[in-house]
């Protein structure tokens, strides 16, 4: 397998920078088994790998080339100690020599150049406690999560070394790793591995990976996304595209296999997706109807992954949403969002209200077209909500949605949108997510409920935020408790939604609370 030199180069510069806090002495006895380093000889105290004098033949001719050699020209000077304790130290032949194997932490970096160097020094000696702990050389107390350790042996030559390297080479890709490595260290990084899509797009040489969005009307457009890219940022950059006024209170949602679930806005997008994927996996709840793939790099041959999602883009909190004032929210989201929460009878609503939505929803999406009046029986369930339908006979509702859609003559199908969420707007459930569920628990309410999750709280138990105490959910329930923690009355309810229950109102919350100590920074600075 043939080395690139640059590759070479570069692996030497930040060898010399691990040697800075004793990596080399930490990883000796792995090389020494692995046959990892050319030529390099070991005396009998350095280890427990003594009997690995040599690893490999030298080359004839050249001399080889020790840690013991390296240490003379670079290593600082070993600190001094007292007169009795080296005369009980002498009987230890030479065990003090800084290159030799050792479990101890370092408190000072082994590399002379980085003595005065405060902030270099402290990273190389936490590097190499970094190493003993996971060598298991220096146990911890503390659980660590699975990157935490090689994170902080390796953040220094990312940040020193491998910075200088990709800077002063050559290759087409050295640029754009530089840029990335740059934004990484801005940014944060990264939890999870890279995910599917990524890799299949830098297996064909590329970058650029283009993503599907889906949106409520039924329309849809590919955005560019990167490793870096976070959730809140994708959402700006689809607001932007749309001409929307703000992104607040949008959301990106992943669909995959029976689950939809919204995604945090500080969470890396792919690092969501990958995690959302394992987690899948490993529940097992994978069935063999999975959704067409919308994330391909931009190449004109490029291969389905075999794990797939798809990405919508939504309103999710409605909390300074009103009709009219961003007219391509309304167009785009708010009108098909709340038609279909209509349409199945969530919201209360009168038969004149009701005449007078019908004749709106006509009106988007017909036009102004007389010829379909004429099916009106035949579309009520299109138009009406479904709880009144046999409210009154089908020639009357024909009656009423007609003389309504005659009143609004001229009428465009988008302003037909506004128009109809002003009328929603005015009912205390505009904007609610609705959640069938069964409770038992509580007598007050009957056994089947329908929750309605709002920017004011729980509507139809007509329960404000500030009196929900506490939460939670599971596969197959939502819990709330309303009140006292110890008094207040406990509803658990059945139902496969509830971790978008948990979501929501956490969310709601969480946004809640923002806004009253943002109030409150305010007051103090007037």
């Amino acid at each position: 397998m043939k080395t690139n030199n640059h590759l070479k180069d570069g692996l030497m510069e930040m060898t010399a920078y691990h040697a800075s806090a004793g990596l080399v002495q930490a990883l000796l006895p792995c090389l020494l088994l692995a046959g990892a380093v050319r030529g390099l000889r070991v005396p009998s105290t350095a280890g427990s790998c003594t009997r690995h004098s040599r690893i490999t033949r030298a080359i004839p001719g050249e001399r080889p080339h020790t840690l013991e050699e390296y240490s003379i020209d670079h290593f600082r000077t070993p600190t001094k100690r007292t007169m009795s304790r080296s005369l009980k130290m002498a009987t230890r032949s030479n065990r003090d020599d800084l290159w030799r194997h050792s479990r101890d932490p370092l408190k000072l970096p082994l590399l002379k150049k980085l003595q005065n160097k405060e902030e270099l020094s402290q990273e190389a000696c936490a590097a190499f406690t970094a190493v003993l702990k996971y060598m298991g050389d220096l146990p911890s107390k503390r659980t660590r999560s699975g990157n935490e350790l090689t994170d902080a042996i390796f953040e220094g030559p990312l940040k020193h070394e491998l910075t200088l390297f990709l800077r002063t080479r050559r290759h087409p890709i050295s640029i754009d790793s530089l840029h990335r490595l740059q934004k990484t260290l801005k940014t944060g990084q990264r939890k999870y591995p890279p995910h599917q899509v990524e890799v299949e797009a830098i297996q064909h040489k590329t970058t650029q990976i283009f993503h599907k969005v889906y949106f409520p009307d039924d329309t849809d457009e590919a955005f560019e996304v990167d490793s870096s890219t976070r959730a809140k940022d994708f959402c700006h950059n689809i607001a932007q595209r749309l001409n929307l006024k703000s992104s607040e209170g949008f959301s990106l949602f992943v669909k995959i296999a029976d689950k939809v679930i919204s995604v945090p806005e500080g969470d890396f997008f792919f690092d969501f997706v990958r995690h959302l994927t394992d987690w899948i996996q490993e529940g097992q709840t994978i069935t063999r109807r999975l959704v067409i793939v919308d994330a391909l790099p931009q190449t004109a041959h490029s291969t389905i992954p075999q794990f797939t999602y798809q990405v919508f883009f939504m309103k999710k909190l409605w909390t300074n949403t009103v009709p009219g004032k961003d007219k391509n929210a309304d167009i785009i989201f708010h009108f098909h969002q709340e038609l279909p929460k209509l349409l199945r009878g969530y919201h209360k609503c009168s038969r004149e209200e009701a005449a007078r939505l019908a004749a709106l929803i006509y009106r988007v999406r017909h036009g102004e077209s007389k010829q379909e009046l004429q099916s009106v029986p035949q579309l009520l369930r299109e138009l009406v909500p479904a709880d009144l339908v046999k409210a009154q006979s089908s020639s009357e509702w024909k009656r009423s949605i007609v003389a309504a859609y005659n009143q609004d003559a001229g009428m465009g199908p988008e302003d037909a949108k506004v128009n109809f969420l002003k009328i929603i707007y005015r009912w205390p459930t505009f904007g609610s997510a609705f959640f069938d569920v069964k409770q038992t628990t509580d007598p007050n309410y009957p056994e089947h409920l329908l929750i309605a999750i709002n920017k004011q709280g729980d509507v139809l138990i007509t329960q404000p935020f500030t009196r929900i105490s506490n939460w939670s959910s599971g596969n197959t329930y939502f819990h709330m408790t309303i009140g006292n923690l110890v008094r207040g009355s406990k509803l658990l309810c059945e139902t496969s939604l509830g971790y978008k229950m948990d979501d929501l109102l956490t969310s709601y919350i969480s946004l809640m609370l923002n806004n009253m100590n943002r109030h409150k920074t305010l007051s103090r600075v007037k």
